[in-house]
């Protein structure tokens, strides 16, 4: 499994730390410079977990910001409520 959100597509991202020297021109000195820069990575926050996709219980990562917005149905715990669900239908 990639690493990228089932319902949002969020996945890894580039961008720069960035390391300065020196003293501020507020505090008296003649500012930063900037010394290096280095690549580094954002990771989303991803959770392996069950869900119900096009109507059947399925593993997928999903970020928190998916769960939390409600995105994410989760399966019930017992098939009680799957049983009731085709009886009514018959």
């Amino acid at each position: 499994m990639p690493r990228v959100c089932h319902f949002t597509g969020a996945k890894t991202k580039v961008g720069k730390r960035v390391r300065y020297r020196g003293r501020a021109k507020y505090l008296g000195g003649i500012g930063l410079k900037v010394t290096s820069t280095t690549k580094r990575t954002f990771k989303p926050n991803l959770q392996t977990m069950t869900a119900v996709v096009d109507g059947k219980p399925q593993r997928i990562k999903a970020s928190t910001r998916a769960i939390k917005q409600g995105l994410v149905v989760k399966p019930l715990k017992r098939k009680y409520g799957y049983t009731r669900q085709t009886k009514q239908q018959d």
